[in-house]
Order: C-alpha cells, then structure tokens, then sequence
C-alpha cells in the first residue's frame, strides 16, 4: 500500500486511481501474451460508495464506467485516461439524486440479470468487460490471539457474459488482490498476479519514485 501511496502522490491522483491503472496494465499485457489485445480499450464497472458524511446508511452504492485505456502503450497516458475518466463519471452521479444515481448502477448491470437466459448475453452484451472493486478494510493491524493479520482476499464471481472480476482488499498494510475468472475464456489466470507487479513498477517509473 506503501508504494501505492507514493505514485499518488508524486502524481497528484488516488491510490484507487493507481489500483486501476495496475489493473489496466495487467490486463493489456496479459492479453498481449495471448495475442488477444482489442484495438478498443477495455471498459471496467466499478461500484463506487455514495455515502456522505451526513448519510445514516453508508452503503448505498451504484456503479460507474471507467475507460481503461488498455489500447493505450504509455502508462503515463494510460493513467491519465483512467483519472479523467473516472473524475467524469463521479461528476456526473454527484449531479444526481440518490434515487437517480441508484437507478443509473441499476441499469448498467441490468444486462446481467437476464444472463441466465439462454443467449441473452451473446445478443445484448453488457456496456463493460470486467468488474474492478476496491473494499477498504482496516486500517490498522488486527489480531487474533497474538496472530497478526497478514492479508485478506476477496473471492467474488463473474456474472454472465463476464470472463473476470477483480476485487482488492485493504489492510493496514497492504492491498489485497482477488482475481477471479472463467479457466476457459482466462486460461494462465496466475499470470496476471505478475503482471501486476509490473505494471506497478511501470508506474512507479512515471512517478519518479522506488520501491
């Protein structure tokens, strides 16, 4: 979390802007090895919290779509695609009532209620490639009977029509990373575990900053 909290800062953007842009990374380089790179970029869904300081309940959330910039070689630019498109989509849901900007998550995914239908998908495919999820955890050390707690994973599950889900975990000290797909459509899915680290160090480069 250290070193993602160093690019943030060098760079003047959120460690969930640095998150995704890994993410991004990973995926245009992991697509690159199976010789399957889009010339489109991919799109990510990504539940974003509409919980304000005043808000009773903090767990009303919708979602937004971020443009990924996998078509993107820099990772310079690749970021600044990613933070310029996030600002836009949360300008937008803020310019929108609660009940509006339920309303506009629940339609991005509604797509993938109907996934159970046989070829809904294949005909009325979502507007998004994969879903990116950041769940913020603790933040300081927990323990158990003396035990530190080291990480926590999260398992979440691709819906219909999606191949992969990424969902990351924070801890005290760390960021998390859960990433589950299909075996077939992801085949080698342990690769993109290295591709992140070095789409991180790829970063790390444009901020001017060391491990």
């Amino acid at each position: 979390l250290s070193r993602l909290r160093a690019i943030a800062d060098a760079l003047k953007v959120t460690i969930n802007d640095v998150m995704v842009a890994m993410c991004a990374g990973a995926m245009r380089l992991y697509l690159i090895d199976k010789d399957a790179l889009p010339d489109a970029p991919l799109i990510a869904a990504m539940p974003v919290s509409m919980h304000t300081d005043d808000d009773a309940d903090g767990n009303n959330i919708t979602a937004i779509m971020v443009n990924l910039a996998t078509d993107q070689p820099d990772p310079e630019r690749r970021l600044q695609t990613i933070v310029a498109s996030t600002r836009r989509t949360k300008e937008i849901v803020r310019g929108l009532s609660p009940l509006q900007a339920l309303a506009l998550g629940a339609a991005n995914f509604a797509p993938l209620a109907f996934s159970t239908v046989p070829g809904f998908v294949r005909y009325t495919p979502p507007q998004f490639n994969l879903i990116i999820s950041n769940v913020p955890g603790p933040k300081t050390d927990m323990y158990w009977n003396g035990a530190k707690l080291d990480g926590v994973y999260p398992a979440s599950i691709p819906l219909g029509g999606q191949a992969l889900n990424i969902t990351v975990a924070t801890t005290a000290e760390h960021m998390n990373f859960g990433l589950i797909g299909a075996r077939k459509e992801v085949p080698s899915l342990q690769r993109l575990l290295t591709h992140l680290d070095t789409s991180l160090e790829e970063l790390e480069k444009v901020a001017h900053v060391t491990s």
